[in-house]
């Protein structure tokens, strides 16, 4: 086995969802390329003194299943999952995706069906268990980086094994500033935003969560988001691609969705899948320094140095703003100049311009005081 995969392993036993003797966790492995790095997490559980379980399913047999499954099948199934999931204290579950797009061909109806009904053992593993989700490289993920499958594998555990512990620390200046702020703008090509984040958590992502990490997030005031905004990066959401994405909001609400590639009216029923979705549940910065493009993969591009996100759908219950949804769609704008740049506003100070922030306090989080 390479040793990195057991490098890597270790790491999120112990640091990710810091497990201790006694305690279970749960393991779920998507795809037959991910099964190595369950059986280092099955022998990194055992010797940190925990209890694994594992779950091994795949891509195909899971599209298969869905392709025809009913509300009864469903609810059987997520009656067991809950029951699973409250015996556990820690949860890590990771794909190694071959074809992102296996799902594609699944119904809007199947899919808001799926979704609705495991609602509440998701909602339990977030609140209630120390997870942590990741990817597995895969020749498919290599591709969608534009990357051989070496180069591609080298990249992942350079990204993968960062020193977290150093971005953290260097991240507690922006958790500070963030806090104390109040109006936020920001500025770009197609993007005229503004919004307020007075009294909502800043909150630190710092190797835990998930891997790759690297953001600071919050969540803006929920009928505070006024102006529009142009996504740079593509984003694909239950299957389905979408880029040159432009939302504008009024009073909160997205009251105007486009996109330059996919489909419209898949991506409005998207939004229009409960009353909530078309508010605003997440703002973030990204920054982790050996992220620098998208590659089609959300845990990767929301990470991305000089970018930011902006989330449709449900709030994180650390930075809640009150927006329960569905949904919890992560779109990304890169600032960077390759990507036509950009400017954050704090109260009216400039933070961040062409994706490096300007603030003497904040150096510390420009890419090369990362590495």
């Amino acid at each position: 086995m390479d040793p990195r995969v057991k490098q890597l392993a270790y790491n999120l036993i112990t640091n990710s969802v810091c497990l201790k003797p006694g305690e279970k966790i749960l393991i779920w492995a998507r795809e037959t390329p991910s099964y190595p790095l369950a059986a280092a997490l099955i022998e990194a559980a055992y010797a940190a003194g925990g209890l694994p379980f594992y779950k091994l399913t795949d891509a195909a047999v899971s599209r298969a299943f869905a392709m025809g499954v009913t509300e009864a099948q469903l609810k059987l199934e997520e009656e067991h999952a809950l029951a699973m999931i409250k015996e556990m204290q820690a949860f890590i579950t990771f794909a190694a995706p071959e074809n992102q797009f296996s799902g594609a061909d699944v119904s809007p109806t199947k899919s808001r069906l799926i979704s609705s009904i495991s609602e509440p053992s998701s909602e339990y593993r977030v609140n209630h268990t120390r997870w942590c989700v990741l990817r597995c490289p895969t020749p498919g993920m290599a591709q969608a980086a534009a990357m051989s499958n070496e180069a591609f594998e080298d990249f992942y555990f350079k990204v993968c094994l960062l020193d977290y512990a150093k971005m953290s620390q260097a991240m507690d200046a922006l958790v500070r500033l963030m806090q104390k702020t109040d109006r936020v703008r920001i500025a770009g090509p197609g993007t005229d935003l503004y919004f307020s984040i007075k009294g909502i958590p800043a909150v630190k992502c710092d190797g835990k969560m998930n891997i790759p990490d690297g953001e600071v997030f919050t969540a803006p005031v929920r009928e505070s988001v006024d102006g529009f905004v142009s996504f740079t990066a593509p984003t694909i959401y239950e299957s389905k691609r979408f880029s040159g994405v432009r939302l504008g909001f009024q009073d909160g609400k997205i009251i105007s969705a486009s996109c330059e590639q996919g489909s419209e009216k898949e991506m409005l029923e998207i939004l229009d899948r409960d009353a909530n979705a078309r508010y605003i549940g997440e703002f973030a910065i990204g920054l982790h320094p050996y992220i620098i493009k998208p590659m089609l993969n959300i845990l990767f591009d929301e990470k991305i140095a000089g970018s930011f996100h902006f989330t449709p759908g449900i709030c994180y219950p650390e930075a809640p703003n009150g927006n329960k949804s569905q949904i919890h769609w992560d779109m990304v704008c890169i600032q960077t100049p390759e990507y036509g740049g950009g400017e954050i506003w704090f109260d009216d100070i400039l933070v961040r311009k062409d994706g490096r922030f300007v603030l003497p306090e904040l150096a510390c989080l420009n890419p090369e005081n990362l590495l």
